[in-house]
């Protein structure tokens, strides 16, 4: 009696884990402008690395499990990223809407100023935007450093104490991350996708990294700044692909010496 027991337990076991592996989430994409249906959205599992777009009428399905998250990516509309929940699964669809670019800019707030014509007066009402002043460094990519983003100095004193070591911080903390750009290469639909994109978003979604960080990342990669500013995001994953697993050979070539 306990051997059918355990035997319908490991079966049921099975059809549980099959039946969660094959879980789809269905859904439409609209404008939140007019109500209207968005062809060729670009879907992707940032969790499963698989990916999708819609189709004229604006539906997709796509394999996904309840915290999932998939991200939604359309040109002229601002990118959006969606959690898989538990309802979604069980009532089977959701409206997803996106809004243009145009729509989601910030309102831009114009001082008058009162010119007296005399320069050492005028030029003191000139505001002072300091949130914009970027750093360069001698011997490193004249990309810069933003001032104003998260941990601008500590990039910019880690560049100059570091700079041989940044590959090292980078993809011994993205391990997990970088994995998932590797399953990347194999889902046809992503790499069409990211054939035609030149935007980095997808990518630096993936490996939860700035655009700066991005380019930093390539660069140290031995890559030129010619290649950064044209190549594709596929062009992009296959480079840090390539420079990973050189990254992973080396050091599993200094562990065994050690």
């Amino acid at each position: 009696m306990k051997k059918y027991l355990l035997l319908l337990t490991c079966i049921f076991t099975t059809m549980f884990c099959v039946s969660q592996e094959e879980t789809t989430v269905k859904g439409v994409v609209i404008n939140s402008a007019d109500d209207q249906p968005l062809e060729n959205v670009n879907i992707v599992n940032l969790n499963q690395v698989v990916g999708t777009s819609t189709n004229d009428k604006g539906e997709f399905e796509i394999n996904a499990k309840p915290d999932d998250t998939l991200h939604f990516s359309y040109l002229g509309f601002k990118s959006i990223e969606v959690r898989v929940t538990n309802d979604w699964l069980k009532f089977g669809s959701s409206k997803i809407e996106l809004t243009e670019l145009a729509l989601a800019l910030e309102t831009v707030v114009v001082n008058q100023l009162k010119l007296t014509g005399y320069l050492a007066v005028d030029i003191k009402q000139v505001p002072i935007n300091n949130n914009n002043y970027r750093y360069s460094i001698s011997g490193l990519p004249s990309t810069g450093y933003e001032a104003s983003s998260p941990g601008a100095i500590t990039k910019i004193i880690g560049s100059i104490f570091n700079p041989a070591d940044f590959l090292n911080r980078m993809f011994g903390k993205k391990s997990n991350e970088l994995k998932k750009l590797k399953k990347m290469k194999q889902d046809d639909e992503i790499r069409n996708l990211l054939a035609s994109r030149f935007d980095r978003e997808m990518l630096m979604a993936l490996l939860q990294v700035d655009r700066i960080d991005l380019d930093e990342i390539v660069s140290q990669c031995n890559y030129s700044k010619g290649f950064i500013q044209t190549a594709n995001d596929l062009q992009i994953l296959d480079a840090i692909n390539e420079c990973y697993e050189e990254y992973k050979l080396l050091s599993r070539g200094r562990t065994n010496k050690l």
